[in-house]
């Protein structure tokens, strides 16, 4: 099977987080891009201060390449007005997917009307720009309830508010790749919680981020039902290498 086609190839570090200038960290964003275009992935997701650059070198090789970034990245603790306006700069800037990271620490605290209120806006935004809108869950900081709490919660909200044409364009993802676990617990996608996900979002897609580290990885959560798997070792996969990255 070629998997090129469910791999959103990932670079999501700041310059300070890769102990890089911006310079460097510039060069190594653009080596993700013209990768995507060689390669023929899916997706490129970028920091959303990449957008532009990703889609200028995007139609200069007129490339069928979608470009992906994050919103509200990575806690998701940003308010709801914070994370339109940095959705809507995307859109203009010329993302094709919006990966909002869910306020999962409101949900945890009980505050459900803050998330259904964010989950409805977020996508009503993308959806009213024809964009892909992904929420993140971070299954690594919820427990197995929870998980299937927010992925069904996400699911109702999306069912409640909109036709079903448009279900097929809001994903429930997993993992930002940067949430801090303890004891080397995995802190993106494993099989257990992609179930959990596939079982409690359906008719909604599933996007698997981050834990996905090789070929027959990719494959597993392909046949279990996921839609896209995002990873920064898109190559490395799709060459049935093993990925040097934990995400």
């Amino acid at each position: 099977m070629k998997v090129q086609q469910y791999l959103d190839s990932t670079y999501l570090k700041t310059p300070e987080q890769a102990g890089l200038s911006v310079a460097e960290n510039t060069k190594i964003v653009e080596g993700f891009i013209k990768e995507a275009i060689e390669e023929g992935f899916k997706l490129i997701m970028i920091r959303p201060d990449m957008v532009k650059l990703a889609k200028k070198m995007i139609l200069e090789a007129n490339s069928k390449v979608t470009i992906g970034t994050v919103i509200g990245f990575p806690e998701g603790t940003n308010t709801l007005e914070q994370k339109l306006i940095e959705a809507q700069q995307a859109i203009e800037d010329g993302a094709d997917d919006l990966d909002f990271v869910c306020n999962y620490e409101a949900f945890k605290k009980g505050n459900i009307d803050l998330v259904k209120n964010e989950i409805l806006e977020g996508t009503k935004l993308g959806l009213s720009h024809n964009k892909i809108v992904k929420w993140i869950i971070e299954v690594a900081a919820l427990s197995g309830d929870q998980i299937i709490q927010l992925s069904a919660l996400i699911k109702n909200v999306v069912m409640s508010n909109f036709k079903e044409e448009c279900y097929s364009s809001v994903f429930v993802k997993s993992s930002t790749g940067f949430y801090k676990t303890e004891e080397g617990f995995p802190n993106g996608a494993t099989v257990p919680t992609i179930i959990m996900m596939l079982e409690n979002a359906f008719p909604l897609p599933v996007k698997a981020a981050g834990g996905v580290r090789t070929y027959e990885e990719a494959l597993e959560m392909i046949r279990l039902g996921v839609k896209r798997i995002g990873t920064s070792s898109a190559k490395a996969i799709a060459n049935g290498q093993i990925a040097s990255s934990d995400y």
